[in-house]
């Protein structure tokens, strides 16, 4: 998910070290009548299944059943709270958090959940008391000062708040969070001077943050700094061009209207906390930990937009873009990320195999609004993912009519466009998309490898795109499709011994490709391996090829590489005039 917040430089090896959490999806074997009727061991047993799977609501379901079989089991107790909290059913999971804690006074997820309720009901005190306990570790220290000390976010306590934050000790990263909670806290306290203060250093630490791009860009407007705003923003833009909140912070600078705070409660800041960290772990491999606070973000607010698409992106980490789309249907309709939740669950749609579904949401939002680039490109992606052609170049033709001015980032558009020209038989359309990609881009390698590897199979342009290819493969030495171009560029020149060396390499950096395995197989047989290039022909027809090539294999299996003249001699007259 591209749209998720950047908190790159936070926790870069902390994941290892959290707390370990019932991982969770939805197992086909039962159905939830069928619950009831389980054994304790059944349950068990399809809750871990249900775990291992990554379905959350099956995972709860059977954990419940278990726990109701045996209530005095501890364990079980345990693995029911963090699956029950994992679904988002936190009202429950306060529920089995007093049990929790009733056996083990010192459950620091527990004792979490219990201090965010009683945030979520205005108990600060009790909050404080809970969270107090909950501090054991680099996530939960953080997690449970930034918490309390939005419990504090008056204008009477939040000096308390401040130095209990500043006196928190950590790694590096923490002062990420540290400046940009304490930068919100003061602004909601009034002492606005302060707060710019703290997202200063915030941005100063990390500029390409979105959330303290935001509170940064936004305190300066509302002090009179509006230039330094736009500033701000439009530094974020050449980064990460067109994110929506960004678009709409600079239209209303603009247009002259107040950009409001990202905060304006406790609970909206502690939702923030839990947010800001859920994002965090959820990109850096601890997605079950992950899952957890931004499933109690949502608790505090349940329409924070990057809240539910850090949800929504978590869940296609890990492989259930079906719970994706649940979420995206989540995200509130007035808000300037929807049409983004929009395309990515069309994109998960496809991914289903449901195409029709996507392409009509996709459809819906480009005639609602015709130059929505985002929403068109993803079109032709689903389209050039099925192989339609002709349809996949119309699409990104649409979006490269709505760019004003083609910038650095547009590369991709053409580039894109000229695959579906170049798989349509389009070549003199294609070729020029690839050099406009590369005006653009100067030495992006996909680019280079496309158009080096298309002019060597032509026989044409050889020294260029031999160098292109050479290029390509400096930049991403282990990307086996770019190494196999290298190879192949070899082979169409006639150095076999060469071709070989290369294609052996692609071959092992992507053993499942049929084309690459076929590659090695035509240079094998070309210096006389021919036992070694039936096997590799055999091997690439195992691994479906496109129709048409399976043909071409199979009777290179039967009969050989077929006699054609030298690759060399064809080279030579490709060069001459007349000769491309």
């Amino acid at each position: 998910m591209i749209l998720s917040p950047s908190y790159r430089h936070a926790l870069p090896a902390i994941v290892a070290a959290i707390v370990s959490c019932a991982a969770v999806t939805a197992t086909p074997a039962q159905t939830p009548s069928t619950y009831s009727r389980t054994s304790v061991s059944g349950s068990y047993l399809a809750a871990r299944h249900a775990s291992n799977e990554h379905d959350p609501a099956a995972a709860a379901a059977y954990y419940r059943a278990a726990l109701r079989g045996d209530q005095r089991n501890s364990e079980l107790l345990s693995r029911a709270f963090l699956a029950v909290l994992t679904n988002g059913d936190v009202e429950e999971a306060v529920k089995l958090a007093d049990r929790v804690i009733a056996a083990d006074k010192n459950d620091r997820i527990a004792r979490l959940v219990l201090g965010v309720r009683a945030i979520k009901q205005k108990q600060y005190v009790a909050a404080r008391a809970q969270l107090a306990q909950s501090i054991r570790g680099p996530i939960t220290d953080l997690a449970a000062t930034l918490l309390s000390a939005w419990t504090e976010a008056n204008a009477n306590e939040s000096k308390a708040a401040i130095d209990a934050i500043d006196k928190l000790n950590g790694p590096e990263w923490y002062n990420l969070f540290k400046n940009l909670h304490a930068g919100l806290l003061l602004d909601l306290a009034g002492q606005k001077k302060e707060a710019l203060k703290r997202f200063e250093r915030a941005y100063q630490a990390d500029a390409t943050a979105l959330r303290i791009v935001q509170a940064y860009a936004s305190q300066l407007s509302r002090q009179g700094s509006k230039d330094e705003a736009l500033k701000v923003y439009k530094a974020f833009d050449d980064v990460l061009p067109r994110h929506p909140l960004i678009t709409d912070a600079i239209s209303d600078i603009n247009a002259g209207r107040r950009v409001p705070s990202m905060v304006d409660s406790p609970q909206t800041g502690a939702a923030e906390v839990l947010y800001g960290l859920g994002a965090a772990l959820g990109r850096r491999g601890g997605e079950d930990l992950g899952l957890i606070y931004l499933q109690l973000a949502l608790y505090l607010a349940p329409s924070h937009p990057m809240a539910l698409l850090s949800l929504a992106d978590v869940y296609e980490n890990v492989k259930k873009p079906e719970l994706a789309i649940k979420i995206y249907e989540r995200v509130p309709a007035n808000s300037p990320m929807h049409r983004n939740a929009q395309v990515q669950r069309a994109i998960d749609l496809d991914g289903l195999d449901r195409t029709d579904e996507a392409k009509a949401i996709l459809d819906k939002l480009i005639k609602a609004n015709p130059t929505e680039l985002e929403a068109i490109t993803a079109l032709g992606n689903i389209e050039r993912g099925r192989k339609q052609y002709a349809e996949c170049a119309d699409a990104y033709s649409k979006g490269i009519d709505t760019i004003a001015r083609s910038e650095k980032p547009n590369w991709v558009i053409y580039y894109f466009r000229g695959i579906c020209y170049e798989r349509s038989k389009q070549w003199p359309k294609a070729e020029g998309d690839f050099k406009t990609a590369l005006e653009l881009s100067a030495d992006q390698p996909l680019v280079l490898n496309y158009l080096g590897y298309s002019w060597i199979d032509q026989g044409v342009h050889l020294d260029e795109g031999m160098r292109m290819i050479e290029r390509a493969v400096e930049q991403r030495a282990d990307d086996g499709y770019i190494v196999d171009s290298l190879g192949w560029a070899y082979y169409r020149i006639g150095n076999f011994e060469e071709a070989v060396k290369h294609l052996e390499h692609a071959v092992e950096l992507k053993p499942e490709d049929p084309t690459i395995n076929d590659h090695l197989g035509d240079a094998y047989w070309k210096i006389g391996r021919i036992l070694e290039a039936r096997f590799q022909w055999s091997h690439a027809r195992d691994l479906k090829p496109e129709p048409e090539d399976l043909v071409k294999i199979e009777e290179k299996v039967k009969s050989g590489l077929p006699e054609e003249p030298s690759s060399a001699a064809a080279a030579e007259r490709a060069k001459k005039p007349g000769g491309g």
